[in-house]
């Protein structure tokens, strides 16, 4: 990298359809891009497949050193290494 490039860090945003997609989160998230995920389609599914999805990106998250947080009802946003989400009062996820 010459010295005035700095490394894209893309914001992605992604509906969470099958456990499938998960590893593309996971993908994305360890190239250093921070994605927002809207559970809404894969929580009419099936809740279960939506609590392994959730616990997945949630193990990924920690091993990696990234960070994972709700927004709302129905998103979460899993960040890379170096990217910590405020959580006013101190509250995890």
């Amino acid at each position: 990298m010459q010295k005035n490039e700095h490394k894209v860090t893309y914001l992605k945003a992604y509906q969470l359809r099958s456990l499938d997609d998960v590893q593309r989160v996971k993908d994305d998230v360890s190239n250093g891009d921070i994605v927002i995920v809207r559970f809404t389609p894969l929580v009419r599914k099936s809740v279960d497949e939506l609590a392994k999805a959730v616990e997945e990106l949630y193990k990924f998250a920690n091993a990696l050193g990234g960070d994972i947080a709700r927004l709302g009802e129905d998103r979460i946003i899993v960040t890379p290494p170096g990217v910590k989400i405020y959580r006013e009062g101190g509250l995890k996820y």
